[in-house]
């Protein structure tokens, strides 16, 4: 039996939740997926965290997830989830060498995850559709009361709220997917 065939057989019996076919997935893939999250990160460890986070979401969506070809798919989400472990930690060090820069002293590491956190925030603010992304910078940057903000844009304030509520939810979604469950704003 070729890979090909192999592969099919095995989504098949992946969809159907079979713990022995995932393992054997495993087991088939999990050296050749390391070796190019090492290639990529040029760091044992992170290049285990990787691979072993896409066999948890391999798993987790094994009943939704449409694959043609199981060695692609993985290799491509292994090098996905490299280039943003690189990303991440790139823009942590850019944050860290521009906060020591600027102040005389070693930022302590609840300040650095608190500008990461902002720069995070900011970055999903920017991606909103601009009513939405401009309504909530002027009532959270500018600090515009909702009728402010109503006669400014030349809207109702119902729509003020709208906007507002829809800006508060999409950034709820997206800390949630990268791990901060609870967040406050004033």
């Amino acid at each position: 039996m070729d890979v090909e065939d192999l592969e099919k057989q095995w989504l098949v019996s992946l969809q159907r939740s079979d713990r022995e076919a995932f393992a054997d997935i495993y087991d088939f893939y999990w050296k050749k997926l390391l070796s190019i999250a090492f290639t990529l990160t040029k760091n044992k460890e992170t290049a285990e965290e990787i691979v072993q986070e896409v066999f948890v979401s391999l798993w987790n969506r094994r009943e939704n997830v449409q694959i043609s070809s199981l060695s692609h798919y993985l290799a491509t989400a292994v090098k996905f989830s490299s280039f943003k472990s690189l990303q991440r930690a790139r823009r942590r060090e850019e944050i860290l060498s521009s906060e020591i820069l600027q102040v005389p002293y070693q930022q302590d590491q609840n300040t650095i995850d608190a500008r990461f956190l902002q720069e995070y925030l900011h970055g999903v603010v920017d991606s909103l559709p601009e009513r939405c992304r401009l309504v909530f910078q002027l009532s959270r940057d500018e600090h515009y009361s909702n009728r402010e903000i109503a006669t400014e844009l030349q809207i109702s304030e119902k729509a003020v709220e709208a906007n507002i509520t829809r800006a508060l939810k999409v950034l709820r979604v997206q800390l949630r997917k990268v791990g901060f469950i609870f967040l406050f704003f004033l």
